[in-house]
């Protein structure tokens, strides 16, 4: 660790030239320059979970719900709403001044189309869709959903914070169907996304919506008044993370979303760099597998996977410093209503002769499995490694293929066998927001090709899915939970590897970088 930090601490010097070049002149008051955790190549948030479309999304579009500093569901572009009696006709108004970036009101229509398309992909969308009987457009501003029968998770789905977030488009956008991507980029946020000065694996640019209406209350999370401070925002594409911190440290950039862990050091020492600790919940590393290609369509041999995994090892190889992980056998996050370590075995303490012993039993030929490591996310770059190593002690042959996180991302859409373009297993992460119930965790579906890349089928977890929506019992809504968290582990569903932490990083002139699960960018002033 110690040889890798210096090591960084040499490039980061050596990479001022090229970050200068990349990045001409210094950062104005009006101009915010941020880094994220990765390059931003699709722009339809609803197409797809990566992080980075998930902050463009709400640099330009606005959501119905969002939630505060203590996850709590507030009213955004809604002003008021009520609920029938009998909890199945739920009414939504639209506040004033809501405008569409081209200058057209958002109506009724747009937010009943955009909600349709949400629902389609987002699991908490397709569960709150089987609720759902009709949406009414009442007027202009107002419309309802009318439910089958009552279902306590409304406001939870519309204002759910992270990937895929429930976005507002106009409905000749919002029309598009859900398995294609959108083509055009307009929404109704506090900030106007400039299309033409896009350059690819360079930069993005957002300026000011100036016709935009923040509500009155302070901002708080994701909620609240969304008050832009600046003119104008580039995200700057930066992979090498040596250039990104000397960038920072020089002044180049403002904002660095993910730095590395063992480059903290070097950023805290600096006396213009500030550490900030805008997601405390943190995240979560995952690994999944491919239920459709063999070997791991057989469930024993899934299982021996998670027989050979230890959290510790993945933690140390990645985040090192243990005050920024933490073992847990929580599926829905440790420290949270529904985190429940039970069992504390698997996944934690590695039991390789249980590994091989599956492997016999389920007949497992020695056929590689094809291993997706990315190599452009810091935080992900050791991961595989780590899985190649532990697997081949439990008996597995591993072919590990290392690529770009957009490569990676592309490639685990394929439903192919491995030999010809598809996968096997790959690892990524989610932050704890995403993953803190069975409705709002992607990797719980199992529904086929409605679930998340990996595509399981287990109809007895979606029937528990079911039960765990409907229930309103916190006591019964706990005790379903961590059932279904041992039906995961028993069939490997996947499996969940370690919580871990970061802060971003600022120069010290930055001020107001909120507290909340996503990195947002209103409430930022550049001093």
């Amino acid at each position: 660790m110690i040889e890798n930090f210096a090591r960084r601490v040499r490039a980061a010097a050596l990479g001022a030239a090229f970050a200068g070049s990349l990045i001409c002149g210094a950062a104005s008051a009006q101009t915010l320059r941020v880094v994220q955790n990765g390059n931003l190549t699709i722009l339809d948030p609803i197409w797809t979970t990566a992080y980075v479309t998930r902050n463009h999304g709400y640099l330009i579009y606005d959501v119905l719900f969002a939630v505060d500093e203590k996850y709590e569901v507030k009213p955004q572009m809604v002003d008021k709403y009520e609920v029938s009696a009998d909890k199945t006709v739920w009414t939504f108004t639209l506040r004033d001044g809501l405008e569409w970036h081209d200058g057209k009101p958002v109506t009724s229509e747009d937010c009943i189309a955009s909600l349709k398309r949400w629902a389609v992909r987002d699991p908490m969308g397709q569960k709150l869709a089987e609720f759902i009987k009709e949406y009414k457009a009442v007027d202009a501003k107002t419309f309802q959903m009318v439910l089958k029968e009552p279902y306590g998770l409304v406001l939870d789905s519309i204002g759910k914070p992270s990937s895929n977030v429930p976005f507002m488009m106009p409905k000749r956008i919002a029309d598009t169907s859900a398995m294609e991507q959108i083509k055009e980029y307009v929404g109704s946020g506090p900030f106007i996304f400039k299309q033409d000065e896009w350059k690819p694996g360079e930069k993005l640019v957002y300026l000011k919506n100036p016709k935009y209406k923040p509500r009155s209350e302070p901002a708080s999370g994701m909620s609240g008044g969304k008050v832009v401070k600046v003119d104008r925002v580039e995200l700057i594409e930066m992979s090498d993370v040596q250039t990104q911190a000397n960038a920072l440290i020089a002044g180049e950039i403002d904002m660095l979303e993910q730095p590395p862990h063992d480059l903290l050091p070097v950023l805290k020492a600096d006396k213009n760099v500030v550490l900030t600790d805008w997601n405390p919940l943190g995240q979560v590393f995952v690994i999944r597998f491919n239920h459709l290609q063999p070997p791991f369509n057989n469930p024993k041999i899934r299982l021996a996977a998670l027989y050979s995994m230890r959290q510790e090892d993945y933690l140390k190889a990645s985040i090192g410093d243990p005050k920024y992980y933490k073992v847990c056998g929580a599926a829905f996050i440790c420290g949270t209503p529904f985190g429940t370590e039970k069992p504390g075995g698997i996944l934690i303490t590695p039991d390789f002769e249980k590994s091989k012993q599956l492997l016999k039993e389920a007949g497992y030929d020695g056929t590689p499995v094809l291993l997706m490591q990315s190599t452009t996310l810091p935080v992900l770059t050791n991961i595989a490694p780590v899985t190649k190593s532990l697997l081949e002690q439990g008996g597995f042959k591993v072919d590990m293929v290392s690529m770009d996180w957009q490569t990676l991302v592309s490639r685990r859409t394929r439903k192919e066998p491995p030999a010809q373009g598809g996968w096997n297993v790959f690892h990524t992460f989610s932050v704890s927001v995403d993953a803190l119930n069975p409705i709002s965790n992607n990797y719980f579906v199992a529904a086929g090709e409605k679930s998340w890349f990996g595509w399981p089928t287990d109809p007895e977890m979606e029937k528990m899915r079911d039960q765990f929506a409907r229930e309103s019992d916190p006591a019964k809504q706990k005790a379903l939970a961590e059932a279904i968290q041992l039906r995961a582990l028993e069939t490997a569903q996947f499996g969940w590897i370690g919580q871990w932490y970061g802060p971003g990083a600022n120069r010290k002139n930055i001020t107001g970088w909120l507290t909340a699960p996503v990195m947002v960018l209103w409430n930022i002033e550049k001093k």
